[in-house]
């Protein structure tokens, strides 16, 4: 059991990494080409279709598989794979607080710009996106380099 919940933190996590990273390095870039109104009404769309049953089974399993890995007794661990594991779930939890804390209120921003006025500065494509773009791409680079870390020590912790 405890190899499977190892095994299902590593799937996890790599998952979760990958589509970090390519958010990172292909799909953020490529939208960044677009013009203010087609930039916002993107991520609007794509804020609005991500979050659904596979992303979020995936997302919940980035933290609660360590977590079960960590907790469940193993006979033969290792102090190293221990800590490994332990480090890895502290690095999702804090890819999740980011993510939370800092994306999750800009997508609602967003999209409660989508509902203002024509009339109200806060409709604005050019203001939306400048409101957004900077402030999301950041905390979008420290999530993915946590859940990266995390896929790298629990990685190291299921093959030693």
């Amino acid at each position: 059991m405890a190899t499977l919940l190892l095994a299902l933190a590593v799937g996890s996590t790599g998952l979760y990494a990958g589509f970090l990273l390519i958010f990172q390095t292909g799909i953020m870039p490529a939208l960044g080409r677009l013009t203010d109104p087609e930039f916002v009404t993107a991520m609007r769309r794509i804020n609005e279709y991500v979050p659904r049953a596979v992303f979020l089974t995936v997302f919940l399993g980035v933290v609660a598989f360590p977590a079960a890995a960590f907790l469940v007794p193993v006979d033969g661990r290792t102090d190293a794979q221990k800590w490994l594991v332990l480090a890895g779930l502290v690095a999702a939890v804090l890819n999740h607080a980011v993510t939370i804390g800092g994306n999750v209120p800009l997508n609602t921003a967003l999209a409660a710009s989508e509902r203002a006025p024509a009339a109200d500065p806060a409709g604005d494509p050019s203001a939306v996106r400048a409101a957004f773009e900077k402030r999301w791409n950041g905390f979008h680079r420290v999530r993915t380099a946590l859940i990266t870390l995390a896929f790298g020590l629990l990685t190291a912790a299921a093959v030693l």
